[in-house]
């Protein structure tokens, strides 16, 4: 956890604490955790209010005093980041620099303004000086949610139409060789294309305009570590299909014994049996290469309102289908309540995804890094298939197909591995009860 995101206050300002009350809750990057004091005392000032995003570890966000201390004359003090010296600024920035020296400070000694792409359009659209806005991103860097709130505080000044206008005239600098033979002829044949104003926040339906929602910690930090797995891990796939008519059945047994086990129970167990016996696909990528692991954590993607977790099945090559059941069932209603532990979803070694459920055939599931491999699961299927009947003759004999897909990293497991990783898979998976065995 590098930020988080001050949810509510559970105590005012003025408010007596003692050791051990909870302050706020805080969400993090995968649940919703409570912040306790460590000593008694009155809450004095709140510094970061709720709603608050992006707050990085350690920042100061409320101030205490001891019993009998005059609370309201707390003194606040001064942020750690604004130095009041500037001596690499030029002279000739000084003014400007003056207007607003208490929300630059942090990043005018760089020499040069960090702008994110978006927030940088949002400026050149209205017209702004990136250097009236206040930057909350890491190492200064001007967001997106600054310049909507310099947008805010100034207004738009309506530069589209002298902004559209400039952007032609220097497009067509490549083509002026040929522009001046036939001008009119040109952009009769290539009329320009009818498209609509520039996106900007506005009313929705409105052409060109857009509605901002609020983005969680946990839907942030997800997008980052997709985009991490897609640009730098060469995922590889390959799909098997698993005949479960065995273990449909040993379900309906264990039922009449009033036990409830799920699909999806045996195969976290058919999956972590396999990785006992293949432990080279038991692996991880770190920055110093290869790793091999020496447990066997299972990592289940459980769906939420806030975007998809992955609680840790661990052990689970050791642990029986009803015990897996079990932990599985308590994890992901932890998950959907926003109260897991981070222990309880950091170490995994292998993810498994399934949205047969939802009557997905097959799908690929992106890798969770630092894991090697993650197996998607789709649909149980009825399909009939030719067989031969005990005197011979050929006849018809119905299964219940599921295919599942193993996204692996190409960088640990090749694709005869992996392909050899699918067959044993399927082969536990089939015989359940061998599975008890090993």
């Amino acid at each position: 956890m590098e930020e988080g995101r001050v949810l509510k206050w559970l105590k005012k300002e003025g408010e007596s604490v003692s050791a051990g009350d909870a302050l706020c809750e805080i969400e993090t990057d995968k649940a919703v955790i409570s912040m306790d004091s460590n000593e008694d005392g009155i809450l004095a000032k709140i510094l970061i209010e709720e709603g608050s995003q992006s707050v990085r570890l350690g920042t100061l966000i409320a101030l205490m005093v001891d019993e009998g201390q005059d609370w309201k004359q707390v003194e606040i003090p001064a942020p750690e980041s604004a130095p009041a010296p500037l001596p690499s600024t030029p002279p000739s920035s000084a003014a400007p620099t003056g207007a607003v020296s208490h929300k630059v400070e942090p990043r005018v000694g760089t020499g040069q303004l960090r702008l994110s792409p978006a927030a940088r359009h949002i400026l050149d659209t209205h017209g702004l000086d990136p250097g009236q806005a206040k930057p909350s991103g890491p190492r200064g860097l001007i967001t997106k949610e600054d310049a909507l709130n310099l947008l805010k505080q100034t207004g738009s000044r309506g530069p589209a139409a002298p902004k559209a206008a400039s952007v032609p005239s220097a497009a067509p600098q490549p083509p002026q060789p040929s522009q001046p033979a036939h001008p009119a002829s040109t952009s009769q044949a290539y009329p320009r294309p009818s498209i609509p104003p520039i996106s900007v926040p506005g009313k929705p339906a409105a052409p060109g305009t857009f509605t901002e929602f609020p983005s969680s910690n946990v839907r942030r930090v997800i997008a980052k570590r997709l985009t991490e797995s897609k640009t730098t891990i060469p995922h590889s796939y390959a799909s098997i299909d698993c005949d479960l008519g065995a273990v449909q059945q040993l379900r309906m047994d264990l039922a009449k014994d009033a036990i409830k086990v799920s699909v999806n129970d045996f195969i976290i167990k058919a999956a972590a049996i396999t990785l006992k016996e293949m432990p080279e696909v038991n692996v991880t990528w770190s920055e110093e290469g290869p790793q091999s692991l020496g447990s066997i954590h299972i990592s289940i993607a459980v769906a939420t309102e806030k975007g998809l977790l992955t609680p840790i099945i661990r052990d689970a090559a050791t642990k029986g289908v009803q015990e897996i059941a079990a932990n599985a069932r308590a994890l992901a209603q932890k998950a959907r309540d926003g109260k897991l532990l981070p222990e309880e979803y950091q170490g995994g070694s292998f993810s498994i995804s399934n949205l047969g459920m939802f009557g997905i055939s097959g799908f690929s599931a992106v890798i969770n890094p630092p894991q090697a491999c993650i197996l998607a699961v789709g649909r149980l299927r009825p399909e009939l298939s030719p067989c031969l009947d005990p005197d011979g003759s050929p006849a018809l004999r119905q299964q219940q197909l599921m295919t599942v897909t193993l996204s692996s990293d190409g960088r640990l497991i090749d694709d005869q591995l992996a392909a050899q990783f699918l067959d044993k898979f399927r082969a536990n998976l089939e015989r359940p009860q061998r599975m008890a065995l090993i």
